[in-house]
């Protein structure tokens, strides 16, 4: 599960970056906000990599998607962008969980 949830969070963090890009060009938002925020976005991404085995890193997680979907009120595509990531992170959860109970069962026996 870490593997494809790290995945989406790398992912994340890369669409976060161009929409700052993007956002930055909005006439009412300053420089400094727009990367402030996606600085911290960006910054949970990376951080919920190395955390994911921790308890409640899914709830952050699931809070990040939130973020994301709500910064479609900046900068419009976002509103596609963040349900497409909402969706890949439940199926990284939803699969992960998956891959891992298959690999414990094939690698029970050789233990």
């Amino acid at each position: 599960m870490r593997t494809l949830c790290s995945s989406t969070l790398i992912g994340e963090f890369f669409v976060i970056g161009f929409a700052g890009l993007v956002a930055m060009k909005h006439p009412d938002l300053s420089q400094g906000a727009v990367w402030t925020v996606c600085g911290i976005a960006m910054a949970m991404c990376v951080l919920l990599c190395g955390a994911l085995k921790r308890p409640g890193a899914l709830a952050v997680g699931w809070a990040l998607q939130i973020g994301l979907i709500a910064s479609g009120f900046v900068v419009g595509t976002m509103f596609i962008l963040g349900v497409v990531f909402a969706a890949l992170w439940w199926a990284s959860i939803h699969y992960g969980r998956k891959i891992d109970e298959i690999r414990s069962r094939h690698t029970a026996p050789a233990a």
